[in-house]
């Protein structure tokens, strides 16, 4: 019925609908009902500041999404009110004249009012407000002209309220759309914010801005988790995503876009993704890093490293920089790596070309072994030093009598020339070995 009520209407304005009714259709009540309309509209197109007057006073009092707008600058609001009414009004009387310009009038209205944060509810309630307030206007004119006129209006109420579903339709696609807009730039603005901390870039000056974008306190205590990029086939596109996800409790904002259960605030770079996690516990106490690396849900085989902890926005730079130390203390069969508590793991890989030459000058006369005699000497070796030089428990580990430990350990004292028993030989002996484990040298 509403689209065959449209139909008549177009007919009658001179517009040419795609399926011609019956000429039974075309009553001689549709043609008066539109001079009845087209009259009370002049009315009210005569008097549109009263009636701008009364709808924004309507708007403050029953929606209260409007208030804050309004409060902030009634001025701006009556003037987009006014507007709007003058286009509307104006197409029922001169539907071809107006109606582009309505239009567009109801985009500009579902835009402006997505970037000011006004809920689409509260537009398409306002829109509805509107349409409510110039269909009573226009029965009261009726019926103040001539009472027997009104009952000619029902012939058009359809089609001047799919007008007014029309316009809230055209003002929720532009707010959809503007809403899509902003999101995608203060996601990308996030993106750059995060990228800019992580490596040392950003301005002193930008770190308030900073924190109340990302939802993170300024001066707060963060560490940066570290993940190896997994391996990309040639059909994939776009950023690397990491290998694992990070528990919800770790999500590091208060601000609703990184509350609890949202994603974390991820860099990704060639080589790794980085992560900020925002540290709550106190200063010094390593057991919340370590719940950290225990709650990561990582496959297996993925490397991640956990940086020490920073104090502030200022200090992500260093974080990241610490984290991808611990990333390249991650052996290369997985795991994560807390770094305060791998440190000489840390010292070798921060300096590759000495760790590699400490390996050689510590290890090197194994080298002139058979592979597989070699190998059982560092097997041994390692076991040692892990069993914190005890070689019954090495024996156990190894599935060997502690004689034979204590046998392949003079071995390789006789070979390398150094004494297991001096500190300074069994730490240049450990961090020789690291060296060999991480580097591969």
């Amino acid at each position: 019925m509403p689209q065959v009520v449209r139909s008549r209407i177009a007919v009658l304005h001179g517009a040419h609908p795609a399926t011609p009714l019956p000429r039974s259709f075309r009553s001689l009540a549709d043609r008066e009902a539109v001079e009845v309309l087209h009259r009370a509209a002049r009315v009210l197109v005569a008097s549109l500041p009263v009636l701008t007057d009364r709808l924004v006073e309507a708007l403050y009092a029953q929606e209260p999404g409007y208030r804050a707008a309004i409060d902030s600058d009634r001025a701006e609001v009556w003037q987009e009110v006014h507007h709007s009414l003058r286009h509307n009004v104006g197409s029922l009387i001169q539907p071809r004249e107006f109606r582009d310009a309505a239009h567009r009038t109801s985009r500009w209205i579902g835009e402006i009012r997505a970037e000011q944060g006004v809920p689409l509810d509260a537009v398409l309630h306002a829109f509805r407000m509107g349409g409510a307030m110039v269909w009573q206007d226009l029965v009261d004119e009726t019926a103040r002209r001539d009472p027997d006129d009104v009952r000619l209006l029902v012939h058009v109420a359809a089609d001047v309220w799919n007008f007014v579903d029309e316009h809230c339709g055209i003002v929720a696609d532009a707010y959809r759309q503007a809403e899509r807009r902003l999101s995608w730039r203060r996601e990308n603005q996030q993106r750059l914010m995060v990228a800019a901390l992580l490596d040392g870039t950003a301005r002193i000056a930008d770190l308030c801005e900073a924190a109340a974008m990302l939802g993170l306190p300024e001066q707060g205590r963060y560490a940066v988790l570290a993940v190896a990029s997994a391996p990309r086939g040639p059909q994939q596109q776009g950023p690397a995503r990491p290998p694992l996800t990070l528990p919800a409790a770790l999500s590091p904002g208060e601000d609703p876009s990184t509350a609890p259960g949202a994603a974390p605030l991820w860099h990704t770079s060639p080589d790794a993704a980085f992560a900020i996690l925002r540290l709550t516990g106190e200063a010094g106490d390593p057991g919340e890093l370590h719940a950290i690396a225990d709650a990561l849900d990582a496959p297996a085989g993925t490397r991640a490293g956990i940086g020490s902890p920073v104090d502030g926005l200022a200090a992500l730079g260093d974080a990241r920089r610490l984290a991808e130390t611990a990333l390249r203390a991650c052996p290369a069969s997985g795991g994560t790596v807390v770094l305060d508590e791998h440190l000489p793991d840390a010292l070798v890989v921060s300096s590759p070309a000495l760790g590699s030459a400490l390996a050689d000058r510590v290890l090197g006369p194994l080298d002139r072994l058979d592979p597989s005699d070699r190998d059982v000497i560092l097997e041994t070796l390692t076991a040692w030093l892990d069993a914190d030089g005890s070689a019954q428990r090495a024996g156990a580990r190894l599935y060997c009598h502690r004689n034979t430990v204590l046998n392949r350990l003079r071995r390789f004292e006789q070979l390398t020339g150094r004494c297991l028993t001096r500190p300074r030989d069994a730490v240049e002996v450990s961090l020789a070995l690291a060296a060999r484990r991480l580097l591969g040298t």
